[in-house]
């Protein structure tokens, strides 16, 4: 037996498989289903009346759930509710609560597969494969590999050495208080990692889904409370971010923040936590992932091909709508001359459209802001005197959020594109002089201030060496001759530093390590019976 636990296989949905015709009779049921989606509190569906649609974005017309807010006083009895749970939770211990996680990955392998991954799909525009390696695949490891890293830290962090007449120890306790879990719209594994990778070890949660990811995220806490989650260790509050805010981060008992989302609202929270810190039992423990400007260099002499693959896939799947995704390139002008024309002609292949449809490459991007948002940079490039929208451009938001695959080529590694975060499908390519590498490896190291992923593509050891030296802080999770994209829990764990979040990289141990508090306990077995100290004897 091994003794880790292993990636969960990946399923391909290739035509006439068992798993494809299963996957399209629940995309069938829940398209003709509208559920009203209840916060969970202390366990409890608590519905407020406040009620929002959920749309489907590549058909937005089309609404698959009701969503009922929470407003100031379901969030405070939210918080309430974990805190309350937190000694019941502590005291059924790791095994009991790993037993209750490897129950979810369980489930999520078996019978839940098609009905998350189904949701993911409509709520969140994702094609077959982007749904199975994210709602189920990447979800099933972090619940199973968060467990195996938890019950490491048991032996791993005992104290070495224990005199003769004592017993020294340490208690991996959680921290004392909720973690408020606040999640993002584009990885439903994510969204249900941030409140349940704390609770592995003892913490308890109050979990913000993202407004864009309610259906999905609703349906991966319905499977947890089938696992066998006991009441108010996680409280499902959907709502809004000042809400949310105003009342968890007041609350005497926050212990932590775990956050995916933008930089802006994660320097806010880490301000507003700072300015409530007389008032706050602990220092809370922070972690947050923030987003990335994402990079490709390329070196004269490289694969070219394999160059051209990791662009397309690396910008375009789904929709760039990934912290990770290819959003500059720095390419040679040799290569460029050679592949710009043959990967504009492979973009322009890409067949985008509806998710149920699982010929398509690409759906829709999220919502009306981020529709707006990305067509605005593509417009501004269309307009500007140092760029050239080489492929797509176009849009069409009547049935559902549609951006074309947009490739743009300036001649400014400065120009916006090339250095802010747009989080859609555009790839803005700087073409360098081949005798300039190592001047452009010093550009993108400085050009953005995020530094989450990129990639080197180069054929030489010692050109791939120079590129790993001088881009070491420029990425936390950094790819030699691949696309920036795709990390592997337990194989790459995820996350990067600068304006791109704590670096405390989930889907590995240390990201555990931060939800701990350990307390070390010194057992006295000979105990002293005497005050006195061989040093105050006389001298004879």
């Amino acid at each position: 037996m091994s003794s880790h636990p292993v990636n969960e296989p990946i399923l391909g949905y290739a035509p006439g498989s068992s798993e494809r015709a299963a996957l399209q009779a629940e995309l069938d049921r829940q398209m003709s289903d509208c559920p009203d989606i209840p916060c969970i509190i202390n366990g409890k569906k608590v519905y407020t009346g406040n009620i929002v649609p959920q749309v489907i974005p590549h058909k937005h017309g089309h609404i698959i759930a009701g969503v009922h807010q929470a407003g100031k006083a379901e969030i405070a009895a939210a918080c309430q509710a974990a805190i309350d749970a937190q000694d019941a939770w502590i005291d059924l211990g790791l095994e009991g609560r790993c037993a209750i996680f490897e129950r979810c990955a369980e489930l999520l392998a078996g019978d839940w597969r098609m009905k998350v991954n189904a949701a993911t799909m409509l709520n969140q525009s994702k094609t077959a494969f982007q749904a199975e390696i994210d709602a189920a695949c990447e979800l099933i490891d972090f619940w199973n590999f968060n467990c195996h890293y938890a019950r490491e830290f048991h032996d791993q962090y005992q104290p070495l050495v224990s005199p003769p007449g004592v017993n020294n120890s340490t208690e991996i306790r959680p921290l004392e208080g909720f973690v408020l879990a606040i999640t993002p719209f584009n990885f439903s594994s994510i969204a249900a990692n941030l409140p349940s990778a704390p609770a592995v070890l003892g913490n308890t949660a109050v979990w913000k889904p993202s407004r864009n990811s309610y259906h999905s995220n609703y349906v991966l806490m319905e499977l947890m409370m089938e696992a066998g989650l006991p009441p108010g260790v996680i409280n499902f509050v959907p709502s809004s971010g000042p809400d949310i805010s105003d009342v968890c981060l007041s609350n005497p008992d926050l212990a932590g923040l775990h956050f995916t989302g933008s930089t802006a609202v994660f320097q806010g929270l880490w301000q507003r936590i700072a300015e409530a810190l007389p008032n706050l039992r602990s220092y809370p423990r922070i972690v947050g992932e923030t987003g990335g400007k994402d990079f490709v260099v390329a070196h004269p002499d490289c694969d070219e091909q394999g160059l051209l693959v990791a662009l397309l896939r690396g910008s375009f799947e789904y929709q760039g709508q990934k912290c990770s995704a290819a959003s500059r390139a720095y390419v040679p002008k040799s290569v460029w001359g050679r592949i710009g024309g043959p990967l504009c002609d492979e973009v322009q292949k890409i067949t985008m459209g509806d998710a149920r449809d699982f010929t398509n490459f690409m759906t829709a991007v999220i919502d009306q802001r981020a529709f707006d948002k990305i067509t605005g940079y593509i417009e501004r490039a269309q307009a500007s005197d140092c760029c050239d929208v080489v492929v797509g451009g176009g849009s069409d938001d009547s049935v559902g959020w549609f951006i074309e695959p947009t490739i743009i080529v300036t001649s400014d590694p400065n120009y916006e594109s090339m250095v802010e975060e747009i989080f859609g499908p555009v790839l803005t390519v700087f073409v360098y002089e081949d005798e300039d590498f190592h001047g452009v490896l010093k550009v993108c190291d400085e050009a953005s201030p995020y530094a989450l992923t990129g990639s080197i593509f180069a054929t030489q050891e010692a050109d791939i060496q120079t590129a790993f030296n001088a881009l070491r802080f420029t990425a936390g999770n950094f790819y030699i001759n691949d696309k920036p994209t795709g990390a592997v829990v337990a194989q790459q764990p995820f996350g990067g530093a600068r304006a791109s979040g704590t670096n405390d990289k989930a889907g590995g141990p240390l990201n555990l390590l931060r939800w701990m508090s350990p307390r070390s306990v010194k057992h006295t077995l000979d105990i002293p019976q005497d005050w006195g100290y061989s040093f105050l004897e006389p001298d004879e």
